[in-house]
């Protein structure tokens, strides 16, 4: 079953054959349901609040990615759910790296995506941080 349309679904092997890159995305979702919106995720672990992964861009994706299934799952979602990511990277060389990550996490979904590199994070240590917007589909809410 269908949940979410998805227009003009593409992988990034495709558009940027240069890159080691394999994300499935799209470029509008169409959802209907309950929105959930998944703060910021950064190389953290939630329970104890302790930054893993330190100068390490996949590791902290990793965590980011992580922490963005618990929360959805604790919402009532899933990560197929998820309609919209932003990724902010304080360097451009770690995009590849941190986009395998996600493009992993995220396979079959096709989200619609925004990669942003920023000067900095809330804390020196941080070096990825990843927000997601997903729905709870009315289907699933009866």
């Amino acid at each position: 079953m269908v949940v979410h349309k998805r227009i003009r679904s593409f992988n990034t092997k495709d558009t940027y054959p240069e890159q080691q890159l394999d994300n499935d995305l799209c470029q509008t979702v169409v959802a209907r349901g309950t929105m959930v919106f998944v703060r910021g995720q950064i190389g953290q672990n939630l329970d104890t609040s302790e930054s893993v992964a330190i100068g390490d861009a996949a590791g902290q994706a990793e965590q980011a990615m992580a922490n963005i299934k618990m929360l959805l799952d604790e919402a009532g979602s899933k990560l197929e759910h998820i309609t919209k990511i932003t990724i902010y990277i304080i360097d451009p060389r770690y995009r590849e790296a941190v986009y395998r990550v996600v493009g992993r996490w995220l396979k079959g979904v096709f989200p619609v995506s925004t990669g942003i590199v920023v000067s900095a994070l809330a804390r020196p240590e941080w070096v990825v941080e990843i927000d997601a917007i997903a729905v709870i589909p009315d289907e699933v809410q009866r």
